[in-house]
């Protein structure tokens, strides 16, 4: 049984201290159901996905979805977790209820409230997601792991500089676009490529425009199963899915070729019966922009090592062959951990719907990939969606 997404809602990204994570949940939740026009007594299942880890004292956060309708007093809720691919672990959740028949609808919410913590208790937390017997005490945290990776790649390949500046430069032009946008600022190649004082360097090759941004934000969905969504004003299939799991030490892999995101887009692909030169646009992880361009090798968009061409050639720009992060990916958008792979998979569905903003909107789309990663390609999730016809 297929299942649909059928109604979302997306605050928007960045530091916003006026709210915490029961608000950001209760205020998704509510408009997800309005956007489904669905009452929340017909909803059979909720799932929250949140990392936290320390962001936020409240423990236990299931349950606040429940706060949002009182109707959803007694349904199933559970939280689920799966470092930076947490939304999509919650999103996956939800499908499983569906297609085994034990859910008809069921209510995702991703939720992320990073930003009360200082600096090094945030680069402390979000280093849990590494494997802290080896990697616990590389500098710069969750930055560091990248910089490593890129050290490597760069050892392997050659110096990549322009290429890492030109995706930043991409996705901060393309976030222009999105009025949930954490940055809405064309910064340009220049800027990016350039060390000045306001794009400092972080830690080894990458500077502040490398890495994606400390944000709160919550995303939401309605799944449906597609008997449900076929009386709905609009959906969203879900062609193929897959889930990967590696190693979570780097040292156990060879750590520039990402090979679960490479299984995961061929199982997914696969099972969709398509190919990558069928998609109409990608959302994908770029929580460092060196994660971006090995991703580019990784799906099989260039060869491993020739990344870059994907840049040179324009192909994943806006009006490209196979567009990238047209949302402004999470270097742009934002990066709430437990929310980001929801919003990927609410951005994907505005374009498919053609309700994406004008600038940006792919023309006629049919497919969409998204790649949401958590750790240090560690936990590989891809989604081939399509309208429903």
């Amino acid at each position: 049984m297929s299942a649909c997404i059928v109604g979302w809602a997306h605050t928007p990204f960045g530091k916003l201290p006026d709210e915490d994570v029961e608000s950001l949940i209760t205020q998704v939740s509510r408009q997800a159901l309005a956007s489904a026009e669905i009452e929340g007594a017909e909803v059979d299942e909720v799932v929250l996905g949140t990392f936290n880890e320390g962001f936020s004292p409240q423990g236990f956060p299931a349950s606040l979805i429940l706060q949002s309708d009182d109707a959803l007093r007694f349904k199933p809720a559970v939280r689920v977790e799966n470092a930076c691919a947490t939304g999509s672990a919650a999103i996956h959740h939800g499908l499983r209820a569906i297609e085994s028949g034990a859910a008809r609808i069921v209510l995702v919410v991703g939720v992320e409230k990073m930003t009360a913590l200082p600096g090094e208790e945030i680069a402390k937390t979000l280093l849990k997601a590494a494997y802290l017997k080896e990697e616990g005490e590389i500098r710069g945290g969750f930055a560091g792991v990248f910089a490593r990776i890129c050290d490597l790649y760069y050892q392997q390949f050659g110096a990549q500089p322009e290429a890492l500046a030109r995706i930043a430069a991409k996705n901060h032009a393309n976030g222009v676009h999105n009025p949930l946008a954490q940055i809405r600022k064309d910064l340009g190649y220049e800027f990016c490529r350039s060390l000045s004082d306001k794009n400092p360097v972080v830690v080894g090759n990458l500077k502040r425009t490398d890495c994606s941004l400390v944000s709160d934000g919550a995303a939401a969905l309605v799944l449906a199963d597609e008997k449900t969504a076929r009386q709905m004003e609009r959906a969203v299939r879900f062609r193929a899915t897959s889930q990967v799991s590696d190693f979570l030490p780097m040292s156990k892999r060879d750590i520039v070729r990402f090979e679960g995101c490479t299984r995961a887009w061929h199982q997914a692909l696969q099972k969709a019966g398509v190919t990558l030169d069928d998609l109409s646009f990608v959302e994908t992880h770029d929580c460092f922009t060196i994660a971006e361009l090995i991703e580019y090798e990784a799906m099989g968009l260039t060869a491993p090592g020739q990344g870059y061409r994907a840049l040179k050639e324009g192909w994943v720009y806006p009006g490209g062959k196979l567009p990238v992060n047209l949302s402004g990916g999470l270097k742009s958008k934002g990066h709430p951990v437990g929310a980001t792979g929801v919003s990927m998979h609410v951005l994907s569905a505005m374009q498919l719907t053609g309700t994406a903003p004008a600038e940006v909107q792919v023309k006629n789309p049919k497919l969409a990939g998204i790649y949401n990663m958590g750790g240090a390609a560690v936990a590989s999730y891809v989604s081939i969606l399509e309208p429903l016809s």
